[in-house]
């Protein structure tokens, strides 16, 4: 007999991209923010100290194209963007949205930077 995996509810896709000191361009782990590359840890950490990192599942990502808004990560299903991060608000997040089922919506990235998505289709050569 087979041990059954359920598939997570819910995939936090943290961007751990870190621009080399001197760079121009903002990125989500700053070399002078420490605490910014202790979010992923923080995620992580705080999903099995509250019982549910199996139905749960953080992903690092590379950069999610919303640097100025960093340190940001995805939320899906939703398609929701958490921008300007800290331990403090992830952890509302985790008690509110991926617990509670309600989106934070005072750190979701405002819509004139995200927007409604584009379908591959509709731009398809």
């Amino acid at each position: 007999m087979l041990n059954s995996v359920n598939q997570p509810a819910f995939f936090i896709f943290k961007c751990q991209q870190s621009a080399p000191p001197g760079m121009p361009k903002p990125s989500c782990v700053k070399a002078d923010a420490p605490e910014t590359a202790e979010l992923f840890q923080h995620i992580a950490q705080s999903l099995m100290m509250k019982g549910i990192i199996g139905t749960v599942t953080p992903v690092q990502t590379g950069c999610l194209s919303r640097c100025g808004q960093g340190p940001v990560m995805l939320v899906e299903p939703g398609h929701t963007m958490y921008v300007g991060l800290t331990k403090e608000k992830i952890d509302r997040i985790i008690e509110e949205h991926i617990i509670g089922g309600n989106v934070v919506q005072e750190y979701v990235i405002p819509d004139e930077l995200w927007g409604e998505p584009v379908a591959p289709a509709s731009i398809a050569r």
